[in-house]
């Protein structure tokens, strides 16, 4: 199974002409193969009048499960270069649709492709990039005269604070790397003089942003 993996954040929507055509493309992040394929076709119907709805995705953790279609566009010149991006950039769970509106102006094969190519390029640089790691999913309770102090910690660390919860004492539920989880506890610990409890939840894979 994957350590690690790189993906993009909800979705990006870029849109540019070329010779007259109009080209919407949309990037999304998928959870599995069912996820990408209602994507594709959520585009499709919202864009049901163009000429052409290409799509490409790679829809699983390790880069494997993958698909593309020309959509009526001559073989090998719109999903395989769009695809072809994606994997250049390293991506996986992330799905891409490229709307086409016909200008009348033909592109011949190889603009085809660099238009297609182009346009993903364009939309995925602009995607916010993530890094999904094996992250610990702990809870920090702390007293109230120790809230302000945990703040500061968490602010100054590489983690994600998904919850705040006030009761009897201030609960922080927050997402660390697995892999500093320990070293993470331990400086809380100090920084806290030990006024801390630590109660630990489950591990999954949380994106980290880069």
């Amino acid at each position: 199974m994957a350590e690690k993996y790189l993906s993009i954040a909800g979705e990006t929507v870029t849109e540019k002409v070329i010779e007259k055509s109009r080209f919407i493309t949309v990037s999304r992040h998928v959870d599995g193969e069912d996820d990408a394929k209602a994507f594709i076709a959520e585009i499709s119907k919202k864009h049901a009048d163009a000429t052409h709805n290409c799509y490409a995705y790679v829809c699983d953790k390790l880069g494997n499960n993958l698909r593309f279609s020309d959509d009526g566009e001559p073989q090998g010149t719109a999903g395989m270069p769009m695809l072809e991006v994606l994997r250049a950039n390293g991506l996986c769970e992330t799905a891409v649709v490229v709307t086409r509106y016909f200008g009348g102006i033909k592109l011949g094969a190889g603009g085809l492709v660099r238009a297609y190519s182009g346009c993903v390029a364009e939309n995925i640089a602009a995607a916010q990039k993530v890094l999904y790691e094996n992250c610990a999913e702990s809870v920090y309770a702390v007293d109230y005269p120790e809230v302000d102090a945990a703040m500061r910690f968490f602010n100054a660390n590489d983690c994600n604070l998904l919850n705040t919860a006030y009761e009897d004492k201030v609960a922080f539920t927050v997402a660390v790397k697995a892999a500093e989880v320990q070293a993470f506890d331990s400086a809380l610990v100090n920084h806290l003089n030990g006024r801390v409890t630590i109660t630990r939840q489950r591990e999954y894979f949380f994106p980290f942003k880069i």
